[in-house]
């Protein structure tokens, strides 16, 4: 079934990771799709795959972002916001350069994408989805600068939708725990740098932590966010959809 027939969506950060497995989902269902991001050949090969459109830019330069909407010539029912950075740092020695990057990416990169959109979304009430992370709600003092800018997208996402809601725009968040991405090879290279070990081996320690036992793969992530978009969702406005496994769920208590 194409639950998305005949829609036009404008997906960020879509050249690895969640956006990619998003884009590729919503194709299949139908959506005619514009991705936006940094990623070069990578940008480009899923656009030829999946028949999109490629708009390289970067969601903190407003003429990048305005590229974005005008390939969407004139017409947009789908925002999936999936652009962001993170890079490890502490509340005692955050830098203001990394604060700043951090806030801009996946702040005011993602405010600056849905405000222009939002001219074209209010016009048959169309949806948008932020990726934010479960760092939102159970930070740890390592991803001081990730964690908040999360929060402060969910913040935000609460707001669109009470603005939005006047116009039938739906707006809502999804809020990932571990997923097996680019973003989380990358964290795992720094612990297993600090511990000694390998990336697989923290792999392995962070995936016995989850109530599940292991790490979603971005399509389990890509399906939330489809059923965000969908009609399946019409009355689903400012949530945020948890997908983290039972991540933080008391594993310890787990029958064996």
């Amino acid at each position: 079934m194409e639950r998305l027939k005949g829609r036009r969506a404008l997906i960020t950060g879509a050249a690895t990771g969640i956006g990619r497995a998003t884009a590729e989902l919503f194709a299949n269902h139908g959506a005619s799709i514009v991705v936006f991001g940094l990623g070069g050949s990578l940008l480009g090969d899923l656009a030829a795959q999946i028949r999109a459109k490629a708009v390289h830019g970067d969601v903190t330069r407003a003429d990048d972002v305005e590229a974005a909407l005008q390939a969407c010539d004139g017409r947009l029912d789908i925002v999936v916001n999936a652009a962001g950075i993170i890079v490890p740092d502490r509340p005692e020695t955050v830098t203001d350069e990394n604060w700043a990057n951090t806030f801009a990416v996946n702040v005011t990169g993602t405010m600056v994408v849905c405000r222009a959109a939002l001219p074209l979304l209010q016009r048959k009430g169309g949806t948008i989805v932020n990726v934010a992370s479960v760092a939102a709600f159970n930070s740890n003092p390592d991803s001081v600068s990730y964690a908040a800018s999360k929060a402060a997208l969910v913040s935000y996402t609460r707001s669109l939708a009470y603005a939005g809601g006047i116009y039938g725009v739906r707006a809502n968040a999804v809020a990932p725990g571990w997923v097996r991405t680019p973003m989380s090879e990358y964290e795992m290279q720094l612990a297993a740098g600090k511990n000694g070990s390998s990336a697989e081996v923290e792999f392995e320690a962070t995936a016995k932590r989850i109530a599940l036992g292991r790490m979603a793969q971005p399509t389990e992530i890509a399906a939330c966010c489809l059923f965000l978009a969908s009609d399946e969702a019409s009355f689903v406005s400012g949530t945020v959809l948890v997908a983290d496994g039972g991540g933080r769920a008391p594993v310890h208590s787990r029958a064996i």
